[in-house]
């Protein structure tokens, strides 16, 4: 394929659907983190505790618990007993994605997810077209080295720095200690997401999202690419997508219109902003090691020419 183009991408979207189909599914991914936030806000402003926690480790209507997986790998690793409710908690978590899809943690649940998103939306807007090259090894390399600190230093290390529940904490419980280490954080993703290195935290560095990755790589929700012959090759969704390498197998002739890559976020951007209806975000069937041909998906949504 030619290299992407560098027009802003989106207005074709919005001139052939309208401006509300355009962003349909960046709305709900938006609309889903506000909810999920807001499950752990009643209580702090209105006493009405639905949620309790914070997203490493909660206690929903006070009888379902939720553990982050990661979280629990480390506190194992590091010597920790973890209480029997953690570990059904890190159970239901890692089953929820194993059959879904790892990576829907990061667009759909992540309150780091709109600073990376807005930065990545300000490149665009300035016309930034250069940043330094990161290996997607290297989010691997990060994960690895987390918990082999973990099991060297007795200590669950990540969450000492993890942004994700700095902000989170921050958010839930308004801790204004911490209130400007947390922000200083914030702000250094997003600036080196701008500055430095194109999707840069959460495509190459964030290990949270690299054990999801690996969660959820036969996971039953994917973005796929019925329509790939309307495909006029604009690349609009090459300039939105965060993980912009694993639209390529889909759009073309390789048995499957499905994208398999368990790096896709299923952020739904693609779907938004092709003015042709290529892709959608569905349901198929898992394609395991020794699976043979993938099959196609089944739209949940699919805009239809209009």
């Amino acid at each position: 394929m030619s290299a992407p183009s560098r027009r802003r991408p989106g207005p074709a979207a919005v001139a052939a659907k309208g401006r509300l189909r355009a962003n349909g599914w960046l709305i709900a991914r938006r609309t889903a983190q506000a909810a999920f936030l807001a499950l752990f806000l009643t209580g702090p402003l209105f006493g009405v505790w639905i949620t309790k926690g914070t997203l490493a480790a909660s206690e929903t209507l006070g009888v379902l618990p939720l553990t982050d997986p990661l979280v629990l790998a480390q506190s194992l690793l590091a010597g920790h007993a973890p209480e029997t409710a953690a570990v059904i908690g890190a159970i239901l978590v890692l089953g929820a994605y194993a059959l879904l899809r790892g990576r829907l943690y990061c667009s759909w649940v992540c309150p780091i997810n709109p600073v990376t998103d807005a930065a990545a939306a300000l490149r665009r807007r300035l016309g930034l077209k250069e940043g330094t090259a990161l290996n997607r090894r290297l989010r691997h390399m990060v994960l690895a080295a987390v918990l082999l600190a973990s099991l060297v230093t007795g200590v669950v290390v990540w969450e000492a720095v993890n942004p994700v529940t700095l902000l989170h904490r921050s958010l839930v419980f308004g801790s204004l200690a911490a209130g400007g280490l947390v922000w200083t954080v914030v702000a250094a993703i997003f600036l080196f997401d701008l500055a430095v290195a194109p999707r840069g935290w959460c495509g190459h560095l964030c290990p949270v999202g690299a054990f999801y990755a690996r969660v959820g790589r036969f996971g039953t929700v994917a973005v796929a690419a019925p329509r790939r012959a309307a495909c006029d090759h604009c690349m609009d969704c090459y300039q939105v997508c965060p993980e912009p390498h694993v639209i390529a197998p889909a759009l073309r002739d390789t048995g499957t219109d499905v994208i398999h890559s368990p790096d896709c976020t299923a952020c739904g951007r693609c779907i938004d902003v092709c003015p042709h209806d290529v892709f959608a975000l569905g349901l198929h069937r898992p394609r395991l090691p020794a699976a043979g041909t993938p099959v196609g998906a089944t739209a949940l949504r699919q805009g239809d020419p209009s």
